[in-house]
């Protein structure tokens, strides 16, 4: 066996929440490009049908803040290998003017969206004692954005962290691996829309070392790796992509 080969995912089951579009589908792509058979959950059939196609994998409509559908995927789907906690949202509000709403949509898709996943897919893995688990965090969650006001989403994304190396702790002796990327600012039509405001497109270039954002394809090998047997001694990392913006 190569170094190369513990990047392959031949015989695996994906499944990735979100994964209809941007960060999400790129994640797939790559993960069936190793060799990996793909389930992309998302809420949006049209899309994601049709992401799932282009990758001959298969599609499941997922409300990840329903507790309980997310159980009935799980059962549905006992052999899943890899699961990648990818769907989120973000609201730009100030903090005094938050809607309660508001903040707690966020929370419920970026922390107790992941959390429902973790729990209901990792008990399957615990059950066969292999698995690996990566959600989506962000770089968010280690330093607070400006200029855009986004307490909500930095507090999920920090969460989101906190939470991947506590399951890491309890589930490593148990053979599941439970890892996170933070991506830097990426090419995704939720930040596009915001380069359209001058202040923050400036911002956010100058203040990322390499001058420019990710491409949704440049996070995918990230995930790639802490999926596949290339990490097999690598559990409860955040793993940063962000061009640089941390290092400052």
């Amino acid at each position: 066996m190569t170094i190369l080969d513990l990047f392959r995912l031949d015989g695996r089951h994906a499944l990735i929440t979100g994964g209809a579009q941007g960060i999400g589908f790129e994640i797939a792509r790559g993960l069936a490009q190793a060799g990996a058979h793909v389930t992309i959950a998302d809420l949006n059939p049209d899309v994601g049908q049709t992401a799932a196609a282009t990758l001959d994998g298969q599609f499941e409509v997922l409300n990840v803040t329903d507790a309980a559908a997310v159980a009935a995927l799980a059962r549905k789907l006992p052999d899943v290998d890899i699961l990648v906690n990818n769907a989120g949202i973000v609201r730009n509000t100030p903090a005094e003017a938050t809607p309660d709403d508001d903040w707690r949509s966020v929370i419920d898709v970026n922390l107790n969206g992941v959390y429902w996943c973790c729990r209901e897919f990792g008990r399957t893995m615990l059950e066969r004692g292999r698995g690996s688990i990566v959600s989506t965090a962000s770089m968010s969650g280690l330093i607070s954005n400006h200029p855009q006001p986004q307490a909500a989403y930095n507090a999920s994304k920090a969460a989101v962290i906190h939470l991947t190396r506590s399951l890491a702790g309890e589930w490593a002796p148990r053979g599941v691996r439970v890892n996170c990327v933070a991506p830097g600012y990426t090419a995704t039509p939720l930040t596009r829309r915001g380069l359209d405001t001058p202040e923050w497109r400036e911002t956010w270039l100058k203040e990322t070392p390499m001058g420019r954002l990710a491409e949704p394809a440049e996070i995918a090998p990230a995930v790639l790796y802490l999926a596949s047997d290339a990490a097999s001694f690598v559990t409860g990392h955040a793993l940063v992509v962000d061009g640089g913006y941390t290092c400052w």
